[in-house]
């Protein structure tokens, strides 16, 4: 280790070091503070940010896209937000909102409604039923450029929400100089605030709770599913409002499909368990994934593939500080990795290529090993971040070996070339076929080093070690700060 430090959170899991709840006051200056900053990049014209449309039936589903919610915090359907902007300053903005209408609230749920919507937010409300008019309005006085928060793109083919909300209303305009921000935006959210980090250190600490749970239920005969079910109840049963992904439960053969999600198979005695999860805490994701054998012993094969993937991890993680690149971590962790597969015979060398289907030489790790090492967290599981690192980004790290038992006959073009590959790599290929191992971590950059915030037992005896336990059901849990998250930046 360099004179950087890892910073690793033991103990009670629902630990001491979440801080307590924070008002709404406080949370409407962060995200001011935040258009604010937007304002300060694009220094003149409209800013306009599209919240998601409700759903065609109120019984599904809402959830507010992640670039509106990031410059506003709020969370119903239909909002949109205007700002105007000159010099680098705010003169004025407002927040379009649902009006109040009891009847449908009856079945919709409360509105905050244009009436409250300041004391809410701190922006002045308007009725979603003005924006139209008001729009107009500030376009045929002095404004020209409107800049566009989120996922509009006038070019692209694919239509979505926002995208038709934006252009219907732009539809008498075409002279209008539109232009996305989000790459300003992006790079805003690339790092994260005291608050969110908080957020995601406790979104991370109810999946590692989940993980563990997992860790002393699974065992031979039991489904996927029903790894998925312990795993989403104790999403909920801790506070995080859903699932930030689609989780992934797979187990022998599914252990190498890397996001394998049917979550169907009966587990058997020697297989291995990839279980990929992160739970939602305020908007903020966690992703967390753990490789367990079903039985609660590695054999020696699955020791030696797990090892090598968590020498990998390590060797990155020591690296990891202000400064450093994403490129630097992943290439001394790929480094670790092919040396690994060449020591096990799995690859000819660690230099060693093979043909792919167009004649290209590619590295042959990537036959196990085809995935990046890393990427950002935050409000969505793969939240933009900067290419080098600095103080308060989030982030995983997750190297990974797959032995897929269809490798050389579907994956590999079957070349002259390649067939001397495979004869040579047939032995080692045969015995470590249908291994699949995935360990992942979650992580903030600080000031002096890096911060493991994902606490689930990962080393080969701490696994075994919780696995020998037999499962009585959930642990008790901390329920002072279950409901925290439900107004948060």
């Amino acid at each position: 280790m360099s004179r950087y430090r890892l910073i690793v959170v033991v103990g009670v899991i629902l630990a001491p070091f979440l801080t307590g709840p924070l008002n709404a006051q406080v949370l409407n200056s962060e995200f001011a503070q935040r258009r604010a900053d937007l304002a300060a990049e694009i220094r003149d014209g409209l800013i306009l940010a599209m919240g998601s449309a409700q759903p065609p039936e109120d019984y599904m589903n809402f959830y507010q896209n992640s670039p509106f919610r990031y410059v506003t915090g709020f969370l119903e359907p239909n909002a949109s937000l205007v700002t105007l902007v000159t010099g680098g300053s705010i003169v004025e903005e407002f927040l379009f909102v649902n009006p109040r209408n009891p009847a449908e609230e009856t079945w919709e749920g409360y509105r905050v409604g244009p009436a409250d919507t300041e004391a809410e937010t701190g922006i002045q409300g308007r009725s979603v039923g003005e924006m139209q008019a008001v729009f107009d309005s500030l376009i045929n006085g002095s404004w020209e450029r409107v800049y566009t928060v989120g996922t509009y793109d006038s070019s692209s083919a694919v239509r979505n929400d926002v995208t038709q909300r934006v252009d219907a209303l732009l539809e008498d305009h075409s002279d209008l100089d539109v232009q996305p921000v989000s790459t300003q935006v992006n790079r805003l959210r690339g790092v994260k605030s005291g608050q969110e980090e908080d957020l995601i250190r406790r979104a991370a600490t109810i999946t590692s709770q989940a993980q563990r749970e997992f860790m002393r239920a699974v065992a031979p005969g039991i489904n996927e599913f029903e790894i998925q079910a312990i795993v989403e109840h104790t999403f909920r049963r801790y506070g995080a409002e859903r699932p930030a992904f689609a989780s992934i439960v797979g187990s022998g053969p599914n252990s190498t499909v890397l996001h394998y999600n049917a979550n169907d198979r009966f587990m058997e005695d020697g297989d291995l368990v990839v279980v990929d999860i992160g739970g939602s805490y305020g908007g903020y994701a966690a992703d967390i994934t753990r490789t367990v054998p079903v039985n609660g012993r590695f054999t020696e094969e699955q020791s030696e593939i797990y090892q090598l993937v968590r020498d990998a991890q390590t060797a990155a993680e020591e690296i990891a500080k202000p400064g450093v690149s994403a490129g630097e971590m992943s290439r001394v962790a790929t480094d670790v990795l092919a040396r690994g597969l060449a020591d096990l015979g799995l690859i000819e060398s660690q230099s060693a290529t093979y043909e792919d289907d167009v004649g290209r030489e590619v590295p042959q790790y990537f036959l196990y090993y085809m995935h990046a090492l890393s990427h950002g967290l935050g409000l969505d599981v793969h939240d933009p971040w900067p290419s080098v690192m600095e103080p308060g980004v989030a982030f995983t790290i997750e190297p990974g070996i797959y032995v897929r038992a269809n490798l050389f006959d579907e994956v590999v073009p079957d070349t002259p070339r390649n067939r001397g590959m495979r004869d040579a790599l047939m032995p080692a290929f045969e015995r470590y076929v249908d291994i699949g191992v995935r360990i992942e971590d979650d992580y903030i950059i600080t000031v002096d080093g890096v911060e493991r915030i994902s606490i689930a037992p990962r080393d080969i005896q701490e696994i075994e070690a919780l696995m020998s336990a037999i499962w009585s059901g959930p642990e008790e849990r901390n329920r002072e700060w279950v409901n925290w998250y439900r107004r948060m930046p």
